[in-house]
């Protein structure tokens, strides 16, 4: 964790200010974002009523909210970040809950007012997705705000909403954001604008299938890293083996496919379980799902074997949790196996385990093995 940041309070209602603890694997973490500091502003006044807060990334909008609103829900595709959410509304004295939800789709609750601000790297399908779907969460009538910079394709999103409602306003333009609201019609139907990829992977000639969505990596094919960890695993019959980091799955699978063993599949990212749990099914492997931040979800259980493909890019961190965490769900003589570009130096990250070595090296990655 890092932070906290604090944050003047814009109503009169709650306390003169906050503060939000941040971390590694959340959107600015040393900052606060512009976009979400324009939107919470934009909704000071608005006479939030029961307000959902879609991506809700550690807090600011939903815990900014709380005071002048009837109720708050905050969704979070990432279980890290929900976490995040839920400490920030319980330090604030926020009446905010928190769930970590892909689909809003699966929400019950209709609510009066929604809020959803796009990080710069969602793909436009999966946020247009996210706008349709907070629409239909909304009570007719009910109002979407929707803040956006011109290099998370504001237009693109003020657009979408136009033909969804048949009409949008912009009611702030400042810092290179804008701020769009819609009403939803009586009558609204979510469309579908995100659509699963399947496809067929094959390593070392075994092939297995795998379902992708938008926002994964490496969406719609298999990875030279995961490729080279897979050909590597050397799983025995009768291991019971992590997936860490599963993605869509298909270290676990193709563990399953070569031996006689059992497999868990874990990923802070509810897309990428919900398409686990697709590619599971599709291949006819019996194996387990959690959504969880590292090794919270497994924490009571063991593995011969735990496989990773870590997000090198979600910063020191999150390194330091996963790799740190896979060692306390070892057996014994337990493996974890994973895998990294070669100019990258995972040593630091690996200081908990008593051996390090080098298991297998491909064109631009480095599979390492370390036991406890």
């Amino acid at each position: 964790m890092t932070g906290p940041l604090e944050l003047a309070a814009g109503v009169a209602d709650g306390p003169d200010s906050y503060r939000f603890h941040t971390a590694d694997g959340a959107a600015s973490p040393a900052s606060f974002r512009t976009d979400e500091l324009v939107l919470l502003r934009s909704l000071h006044g608005a006479a939030p009523g029961d307000h959902l807060s879609v991506q809700s990334n550690y807090g600011v909008v939903g815990v900014g909210i709380a005071a002048s609103a009837v109720s708050v829900r905050m969704t979070e595709a990432s279980a890290r970040r929900a976490t995040l959410c839920r400490r920030n509304a319980a330090e604030n004295g926020a009446d905010a809950h928190t769930a970590v939800v892909a689909d809003l789709g699966r929400l019950t609750q209709r609510y009066d007012t929604a809020s959803y601000a796009p990080e710069s790297h969602t793909p436009i399908a999966l946020g247009k997705q996210r706008i349709a779907d907070a629409l239909a969460t909304l009570r007719p009538g009910g109002r979407l705000f929707v803040a956006a910079t011109d290099g998370a394709g504001g237009s693109r999103y003020a657009d979408c909403l136009r033909e969804l409602t048949g009409g949008c306003r912009t009611i702030t333009s400042t810092d290179g954001c804008s701020v769009y609201v819609a009403e939803r019609p009586a009558e609204f139907e979510s469309p579908q604008y995100v659509e699963p990829t399947r496809f067929t992977a094959r390593v070392d000639g075994v092939p297995f299938p795998l379902v992708t969505l938008p926002g994964m990596f490496a969406a719609g094919r298999l990875d030279h890293g995961t490729r080279l960890l897979a050909a590597t695993a050397a799983v025995d019959d009768g291991d019971r083996v992590l997936d860490l980091c599963c993605g869509a799955g298909p270290l676990g699978i193709y563990a399953a496919r070569t031996a006689d063993c059992s497999v868990t599949l874990t990923d802070d990212s509810r897309i990428a379980t919900r398409a686990a749990t697709c590619s599971l099914r599709a291949a006819g492997v019996d194996g387990g799902v959690v959504t969880a931040d590292g090794v919270a979800g497994v924490a009571d259980e063991r593995f011969d074997r735990v496989l990773c493909n870590p997000p090198t890019h979600a910063g020191d961190g999150v390194l330091s949790s996963l790799l740190g965490g896979a060692s306390r769900v070892l057996t014994g003589d337990g493996v974890l196996l994973v895998v990294h570009h070669r100019d990258l130096d995972l040593r630091p990250h690996l200081r908990s385990y008593r051996s390090v070595s080098e298991r297998a090296t491909g064109e631009e990655h480095v599979v390492v093995a370390a036991r406890r």
